[in-house]
């Protein structure tokens, strides 16, 4: 009995103590509970404070920029005759249309409306001048501002500049305005927060927030020569002169243009660096134009194929194809066929920052550029002159020398022209009123020889180009399968 007595209370034992660790355990556990979801709440609470400094960050930011950024109403009126209903249309086609038109048959007026936006960014006096882009205020008529605070003012142009699509504006108002502040755009980097404040579609005042998605853009519309701040900020039609600005509230670029297949933002805006800008706004406000360095060549980006016929390393640099007669280019040395990689110890990655790099020179600057010729490097000075915006481009090619560009004879083009040439280079293009085109050479051609010396590539092509020891040269080319021979004096 004693010992059944023994074995029941051990096993009340037991169970006495497997309850008590049970509730040992279930009371730890819930006390570890506490922290964990205390930290849980801090952490929330910490994200929920970050949040709301970007919001007010933004708020701050666009409390700054909205009042320096207008909205602008333009208006391009166009004159256009009226037919006359009395005349019949055989009467027109024969003699021509009467300048004197019937005294009830007047011309009739047309007025076209445009949008887009400005930033005010200069006062002197009672005068505010207002950056915006070219496309927006160009053959304009009547201008419109609209400040952010409801405020109209008739504006007028003060100058203009097509090649990086810029204009200024100017307005009077004897009370003061804010001004933008422009900051430094060479200091953005991408993932940098950036906000579009614009007109988008005339809602005035529009504020859209995003990151830079690039920098270093090129080949904008027209022949922008700009590099660009790509952006995924929405920016949509009457952006266009907006600014662009960092989390200072600093204007670092002018919105000017997007890519899209809809006409509406798709992510893709692109904005004029702020430091692209400056230099032109003040040639714009106390000239009413920009004088633009010039070098006097017509270069290219290159392939690797090219690179290759050339012996050149690397196809980081800019070809020159044509050089003007009596041009900066020409009186310094610089040949066709030169390969420039280095502008006064900058490296060139291609022919559009070249293009620009040369614009932004002072007129009378000598810089010195560092290129590839026959496979050696070479250095040489070059005093920039002014580009002349008056000469026509029929005027500009009658002193493009060669004025034929040339490419290799790859299997793919003789097949193409149908040619069984076992050398030579093919023409590619032939510039108009230059000297190549004037002797007859024609695009499909394949030059085979250049004063009685073979050409079997690219390299010995531009060799023997550029042999002066003749002032004429002789080329010996294919066309149609028949060989022929044509002379062009070099000036």
């Amino acid at each position: 009995m004693s010992r059944k007595l023994f074995v029941f209370n051990l096993v009340l034992v037991g169970i006495v103590c497997g309850f008590c660790l049970a509730f040992f355990a279930f009371s730890c556990s819930t006390r570890a509970g506490g922290p964990e979801a205390a930290y849980a709440e801090d952490a929330n609470t910490e994200a929920i404070k970050s949040l709301q400094s970007l919001q007010n960050s933004f708020r701050s930011i666009s409390e700054k920029a909205r009042p320096v950024v207008v909205m602008l109403n333009v208006v391009v009126v166009r004159k256009q005759g009226q037919p006359d209903k009395n005349a019949l249309p055989w009467f027109y086609y024969f003699f021509g249309k009467p300048d004197d038109r019937p005294e009830g048959n007047p011309e009739r007026e047309f007025r076209n409306n445009g949008l887009g936006s400005g930033v005010i960014l200069k006062r002197s006096g009672k005068t505010y001048y207002v950056l915006t882009n070219n496309h927006v205020v160009d053959k304009a008529n009547e201008i419109n501002l609209h400040l952010h605070d409801g405020r109209e003012f008739k504006a007028s142009l003060v100058g203009k500049d097509e090649r990086k699509d810029l204009a200024v504006i100017s307005f009077e108002s004897g009370e003061e305005l804010p001004v933008a502040v422009l900051g430094n755009s060479d200091t953005l980097q991408v993932g940098d927060w950036v906000l579009a404040v614009g007109s988008p579609f005339g809602l005035e005042s529009t504020v859209t927030a995003g990151i830079v998605s690039a920098l270093g853009r090129r080949g904008g519309p027209d022949g922008n020569i700009s590099d660009f701040i790509q952006t995924d900020a929405s920016i949509n039609q009457g952006n266009s002169g907006g600014a662009l600005v960092n989390l200072a509230g600093d204007v670092v670029g002018i919105n000017t243009w997007i890519t899209s297949p809809t006409g509406g933002s798709i992510g893709l805006g692109f904005a004029i660096p702020i430091n692209n800008v400056k230099k032109a706004v003040e040639e714009l406000i106390t000239q009413g134009s920009v004088k633009y360095g010039w070098l006097g060549v017509s270069i290219a980006s290159i392939s690797q194929e090219i690179a290759s016929q050339m012996r050149l390393s690397d196809t980081k640099g800019a070809f020159v194809y044509h050089v003007f007669r009596g041009s900066p280019a020409d009186k310094g040395g610089i040949l066709p066929g030169d390969f420039i990689t280095q502008l006064d110890g900058k490296k060139i990655s291609s022919s559009n920052e070249l293009v620009q790099m040369v614009a932004d020179l002072e007129v009378g600057r000598k810089v010195s550029f560092v290129l590839t010729r026959q496979s050696k490097e070479e250095k040489f000075t070059v005093a920039i002159t002014a580009r002349d915006t008056q000469q026509t481009i029929t005027e500009q090619s009658k002193n493009l020398w060669p004025g034929l560009i040339v490419v290799p004879l790859t299997d793919e083009i003789k097949k193409e022209l149908e040619t069984s040439a076992l050398g030579g280079v093919a023409v590619r293009s032939v510039e108009q009123r230059t000297p190549a085109d004037l002797a007859g050479l024609k695009s499909g051609d394949v030059i085979l020889e250049i004063n009685g010396k073979k050409v079997s590539n690219l390299l010995e092509f531009y060799a023997r180009l550029n042999d002066t020891s003749s002032g004429k040269i002789e080329f010996v080319y294919e066309r149609g399968g028949v060989k022929m021979s044509i002379g062009v004096f070099r000036s």
